[in-house]
């Protein structure tokens, strides 16, 4: 089996010359890296994303008001934020599979008390626990995809892993939604916990040690390796690019169901439809963008991405009642957009920081996200109001804010691209200068 892991590290930004038809394929190792971790962003998704659809059956039964309710999602994305900051200082030191394995079994060891809570307050402290390790397994994924795959790949890279959001709204929350009505709220929680665990066992076994970051390591201590990392100019570039990019979903996401059926006139028996089909399409999409990422250049595909999602968000927002065969081919222009643009996005901010910083980088991105999205929905319900009709208002002012934040996002990553393709050039000048 080809070794990946230390040849890759040193020399991520490189240009290669590999003819275009060796580039096309995968090893069987780096086939399994890509597999098992995009099954495993789909047990952190699918966990995070399954709350929402059980809300109505858990205020019920558990006997909560809606606001405890929503204190019982929000725990998970704030106590994820706060674990993305504390755990930044150290995700350089160690290992990235140990890492990963740490974390992952105390995100799967949360969410098994999620699926043994008998009231609130278990249920409330279990959140908590799940999103303090499950916050953090996001940005060591990241890390190691950039450990192990040099840029000119990591665009399909990305496009499959992060399928995993579709896959998990295709496939997750149906299946979900299926057990809890058939044995209770608990299971799916339970169904989690038992895919999680085949996925730390492959990862224990057959995923080799992701260590030669190590070799790069000062005697800094966690907090001055902290404080280094946020202190870097170009660093600061990236995580405001990532506010930027997290605050159009987070913004639109929480009330597109209610503006779906109560603005644009879609029966809630439509719905499911809606996210099926929308779903399928940013399976295939996620792929596809990664490919034509690497192919065309991450930025480029970045910016029609940006542009699409601008067109069809402007029109979206301002639509009334609409018929449904309208409201899908929107939703799935829209999805494509923002897929692409995802997709993109990570693929080139893989190759901001060094690779001494990543770990500590990617956590504090991860965090930076969590919370920026956060704080996004809560902008967002200020910007909202809704009817006693259920109607929505200032959807529109919603959708003017999303599409300003998107120009001003095309913009930062310009800037990021030309600082990438300089570190290339440098790095190949390096390399050339050394071989003579």
């Amino acid at each position: 089996m080809k070794n990946t892991n230390s040849a890759t590290l040193m020399e991520p930004e490189k240009k290669h010359t590999t003819p275009p038809a060796a580039r096309e394929a995968f090893t069987k190792y780096q086939a399994f890296v890509i597999a098992v971790l995009a099954i495993l962003q789909f047990t952190i998704i699918l966990d995070f994303m399954v709350l929402s659809p059980l809300g109505a059956q858990l205020i019920q039964e558990l006997s909560v008001t809606p606001r405890q309710f929503g204190w019982v999602v929000s725990a998970y994305a704030f106590s994820a934020g706060a674990s993305g900051l504390l755990a930044a200082g150290f995700a350089d030191k160690f290992d990235r599979k140990k890492l990963l394995l740490f974390f992952y079994a105390g995100f799967t060891l949360g969410t098994l008390f999620c699926g043994l809570a008998p009231d609130y307050e278990y249920l409330l402290i279990a959140r908590i626990v799940t999103g303090l390790f499950g916050g953090v397994i996001g940005s060591i994924s990241f890390a190691i995809i950039t450990d192990l795959f040099p840029m000119h790949m990591r665009g399909r890279v990305m496009g499959f892993v992060q399928m995993a959001f579709a896959v998990s709204q295709v496939l997750g929350i149906p299946l979900s939604l299926y057990l809890a009505s058939a044995w209770g709220w608990h299971s799916p929680f339970l169904l989690i916990v038992g895919i999680s665990v085949l996925v730390g066992v492959a990862i224990a076994v057959v995923m080799k040690p992701i260590k030669a970051h190590l070799q790069l390591q000062s005697n800094r201590s966690a907090f001055s390796h902290l404080a280094g990392v946020v202190s870097t100019p170009h660093y600061l570039k990236g995580f405001a690019a990532i506010t930027l990019l997290a605050t159009g979903g987070f913004m639109l996401m929480p009330f597109a169901s209610a503006f779906t059926v109560y603005n644009l006139g879609i029966s809630l028996d439509d719905l499911p439809m809606i996210y099926m089909v929308t779903g399928v399409c940013a399976m295939v999409a996620g792929p596809v963008a990664g490919k034509l990422s690497d192919q065309f250049g991450k930025y480029k595909l970045f910016v029609w991405g940006s542009v699409l999602s601008i067109v069809v968000i402007a029109i979206y927002c301002n639509l009334g009642i609409t018929p449904l065969w309208l409201v899908l081919v929107i939703n799935v222009f829209m999805f494509i957009g923002v897929t692409s643009r995802m997709v993109a996005g990570s693929a080139l901010m893989t190759a901001i920081p060094e690779p001494a910083d990543r770990g500590a980088y990617m956590s504090i991105q991860s965090s930076v996200q969590q919370i920026s999205g956060g704080l996004a929905s809560a902008l967002a319900g200020v910007i909202v109001v809704q009817t006693s009709s259920g109607k929505l208002e200032h959807y529109d002012i919603l959708g003017y804010v999303v599409v300003l934040a998107t120009v001003i996002t095309i913009g930062m990553m310009y800037i990021i691209d030309k600082a990438v393709k300089q570190k290339e050039r440098l790095a190949t000048a390096a390399a050339a200068e050394a071989d003579v």
